[in-house]
């Protein structure tokens, strides 16, 4: 039975089968040539992190060697590596398995 716009029914059946992005991880890592300002600046300017929250994720790359610094789709987790890049930061992105 085809699809019918002028059918409600049908509307809700479609969005219900609408599949959910998978969501991915991205990762912040460590390096020793930017400064902890930078990093924030960054962070703050690229995400919707607040200050606090960079600093937080700065330190924790600076201790551990990596932090989590959110969970998106795809997408826009690759889009966050490459807008990372350009600042001179190495961020990577996982499934968030």
């Amino acid at each position: 039975m085809p699809l019918s716009a002028a059918d409600p029914a049908q509307d809700v059946k479609v969005k219900d089968q609408t599949r959910l992005l998978p969501p991915y991880r991205v990762i912040l890592h460590n390096d020793d040539v930017n400064t902890f300002e930078h990093v924030i600046r960054a962070i703050t300017r690229l995400t919707p992190l607040n200050e606090k929250e960079a600093a937080t994720r700065a330190m924790e790359a600076h201790e551990t060697g990596v932090a989590l610094l959110l969970v998106t789709h795809r997408e826009r987790a690759e889009l966050y590596v490459e807008q990372f890049a350009s600042a001179s930061l190495t961020v990577t992105c996982e499934p968030d398995a």
